[in-house]
Parts: structure tokens; sequence; C-alpha cells
């Protein structure tokens, strides 16, 4: 059964796993905001999260005057798939780990490797 939470709670954790970021990684993070959404995209109804923009690897030197990249927690999917808030913890920081690497530009493969698919 999935687990209840609001949606204040949920963006706490969101909250709690970004302060579990080292302070290096986050002051290099760029142009970037997080989101804490309630449902994935219709075409990807189990996505937990997504990262979408330009990769700090993939910035040149014209990369300029574009919108902040998004990285999305989809509150909903997580929810179903855990049996209590400690398993909601876990997977939000997991989530969280996982999108803010794309923002470094770990692709899946990698991420998958090290643990944190």
């Amino acid at each position: 059964m999935p687990v209840t939470m609001s949606k204040e709670r949920f963006e706490e954790l969101v909250g709690e796993a970004l302060d579990e970021v080292p302070p290096e990684l986050l002051d290099l993070m760029d142009n970037v905001v997080i989101l804490v959404v309630d449902d994935p995209p219709s075409d990807d109804p189990d996505l937990l999260g997504l990262y979408e923009g330009y990769a700090l690897t993939e910035r040149g030197w014209d990369y300029g005057g574009v919108l902040p990249d998004r990285i999305s927690i989809y509150r909903n999917p997580i929810l179903a798939i855990c049996d209590d808030e400690d398993d909601v913890v876990d997977e939000v920081a997991i989530t969280v780990v996982h999108e803010i690497a794309h923002h470094f530009g770990i692709d899946d493969a990698r991420l998958h490797a090290l643990g944190w698919g």
C-alpha cells in the first residue's frame, strides 16, 4: 500500500536530502532549480525524477541566456513504491542525488554502477 504524505512533508524530505549533499557540490551547481511535482509525464508514469537541461559537461562558450535547468522530483510515484516514511526518506535521497548527478554529466549507466540507479 502506498505511503500517504502531505506535499509539505515530502518537500521537507527533499530539502533534507539536499542538506546531505556536500556543500562543495551544491556550490558548483549552476542555473538549476529543483522542484517537487506530483506526477511525471503521462508517457512515463513510473518516473521518480527527471533532469532537464544542459549538463555542466555539455556547456560551452555559447551557453548563456537560457532558462534554468530543472530537476523534478515526482512525489506520487515515490510514495507508491514505498512501504513507510523511512523508505520515502531513502528513495527521495537516492532520487535527488541521481538527478543532481545528471547535472554534473553522469549518465544512468555510471549511476547504476555506483549504486545510485
